[in-house]
């Protein structure tokens, strides 16, 4: 399993890289032409928009013709998109890099599918752990890049994305497997065979609600479903909003507001919180106790955090929210990821994640702009209150379902 995910991690790990790079700078960038904090964080919503209408065509053509060349196909976008907002003159053109990027953007479902593909059910949450790590190492290492070199330029941070995303394009086609499924009619008409779905299971179609529904409406699957939607919501008010919050709550040594550099340094804590959690206790955790109750925790401490988050106002209070919403991402990622996939057959888990990575882009569509609206009108700690909410709500959604077993 170890040599068959290496190098999804690594891909996973540049692609991160480049996204964290982007992620604390987005907003001040954006506000440098022109933007307001609702306008901020529609750009967010724009590429989760975008997300949402291209995933799922995305996963039928990664069944169809591979994982890779779709990868591949995502990064180029992923790549384009970086250098159009770098060269932006104005926020038609930022919001421009941003629609291609969501047009194009699948890269984690189909490391999910990739992973669902070559691991047994058993070893699953600790393989969706390697994603987890990707996430915390590049939360560590981009931000701190990104605000580096905002101090000099903001554009320079946007051509470190662009060369990472490069690096990403060359990492996939030099060390992942295609393997795409045989075509029977290529075989002959005197050859019969069966041709299964891809390990991980066929995507389906932006039209074919139904077997979402069908899937969603099966007792084992809604409340994890429904955590996940309110997962994302919470942590995705916070990552897209918590550079605006912090230019106007917290102020630096030379009096002036927060800025990239900053927020890059926070995003860097999460990310050295998260290596350390994911690089062997949450895996330990999930051993002893299973992914059911780590779930519970996760959402507890993500919530508490939130909440410390919307009272801060300086940075010891604000590192405590940073440490214990860092332990609810690397619990609650995982562990529902694999539950996921663990409560459906083997040919279905596409379908399972094509509809948890819908989720997630429904909840970045709503999370950013209804953060930008907050933070806007001056309601910082409200927007800190509201993503709290969320995570607490998972709570109350009851998982009574038992858990069943992947044929």
């Amino acid at each position: 399993m170890r040599s068959a995910l290496l190098p999804i991690f690594l891909i996973v790990l540049v692609d991160v890289l480049a996204l964290t790079i982007i992620l604390p700078l987005l907003p001040f960038y954006a506000e440098r032409l022109g933007a307001t904090p609702t306008v901020a964080g529609l750009l967010v919503s724009t590429f989760a928009a975008c997300q949402l209408l291209s995933g799922p065509v995305l996963g039928q053509l990664s069944d169809r013709y591979g994982r890779k060349s779709m990868l591949v196909l995502s990064q180029i976008g992923t790549l384009i998109g970086f250098l159009l907002i770098a060269r932006a003159e104005s926020l038609a053109m930022v919001f421009a890099g941003r629609i291609l990027d969501g047009l194009t953007a699948g890269n984690l479902s189909l490391a999910q599918a990739y992973i669902a593909d070559v691991t047994a059910p058993e070893n699953r949450a600790r393989a969706f752990g390697v994603i987890g790590i990707a996430f915390g190492i590049g939360f560590l290492i981009g931000p701190a890049i990104s605000g580096y070199l905002a101090h000099y330029n903001y554009a320079w941070p946007l051509y470190a994305a662009a060369a990472l995303s490069a690096t990403s394009i060359v990492a996939t086609m030099t060390l992942l497997s295609n393997n795409p499924t045989p075509d029977p009619s290529t075989l002959g008409a005197d050859v019969k065979v069966s041709v299964p779905p891809p390990p991980g299971g066929q995507r389906v179609g932006i039209l074919e609600w139904g077997k979402y529904r069908e899937l969603f409406g099966r007792a084992t699957l809604k409340s994890l479903f429904a955590r996940f939607f309110l997962f994302s919501m919470s942590f995705g008010m916070f990552t897209s909003g918590f550079g605006l919050f912090a230019e106007r709550r917290f102020v630096n040594a030379a009096g002036h507001g927060w800025g990239p550099r900053e927020v890059g340094f926070v995003f860097a804590y999460g990310g050295f919180l998260g290596i350390f959690l994911q690089g062997g206790i949450i895996g330990r955790l999930v051993k002893r106790y299973g992914e059911a109750p780590l779930v519970t925790a996760g959402l507890t401490c993500l919530g508490l955090g939130f909440v410390a988050l919307g009272l801060s106002r300086a940075v010891p209070l604000l590192m405590v929210s940073a440490t214990l919403s860092a332990f609810g991402n690397s619990a609650l990622r995982p562990a529902l990821t694999s539950l996921v996939t663990r409560r459906v057959a083997r040919h279905e888990q596409g379908l399972a994640l094509g509809f948890v990575q819908s989720l997630t882009s429904l909840a970045s569509i709503m999370a950013p702009a209804l953060g930008g609206f907050l933070i806007g009108h001056g309601w910082l700690s409200t927007w800190g209150f509201v993503a709290a909410a969320a995570a607490f709500v998972g709570l109350l959604v009851a998982d009574t379902a038992p858990e069943a077993a992947t044929p």
